[in-house]
């Protein structure tokens, strides 16, 4: 093995590829987002680390908080600062939906039913389920 790095457009792992790209921190949590099927290449679900992707490759990710689709533009030759990483891919992910503001009255009513339950309730729960100690058998 002559040790040298994948000349940009040729293939790449995927799990290095997300590595690079900043998608994960380290390669181990690229290795583990691919194995939880949180990693889909052309729409199809990747199962192994060691899948090759090349440019025009449609990656979809599927996080714990967003979903990311992108694109691949180049093959990365180490982990570098974000600016270099981001010319790894296009992103095509549709921006989050707006999220509504409430205004303070309507933060400030309650609908029925919702919130802690009063000790009235606590006690009529209490009653349906007996704890240990209780002799209401």
């Amino acid at each position: 093995m002559t040790g040298k790095q994948p000349q940009t457009g040729s293939r790449q792992r995927i799990d290095k590829w997300l590595f690079f790209a900043r998608m994960a921190k380290s390669r181990s949590i690229a290795q583990d987002l691919i194995r939880s099927n949180s990693v889909r290449v052309n729409g199809e679900l990747v199962t192994q680390p060691s899948l090759q992707v090349k440019p025009g490759d449609r990656i979809d990710l599927a996080l714990e908080r967003r979903d990311i689709v992108l694109v691949v533009k180049s093959g990365g030759e180490r982990r570098g600062p974000f600016e270099e990483a981001r010319l790894l891919y296009e992103d095509l992910t549709p921006p989050p939906g707006e999220v509504r503001k409430f205004t303070l009255f309507e933060q400030a009513q309650r609908t029925s039913g919702s919130g802690r339950p009063t000790k009235k309730e606590r006690r009529e729960t209490d009653r349906l389920f007996p704890g240990p100690g209780t002799d209401r058998d």
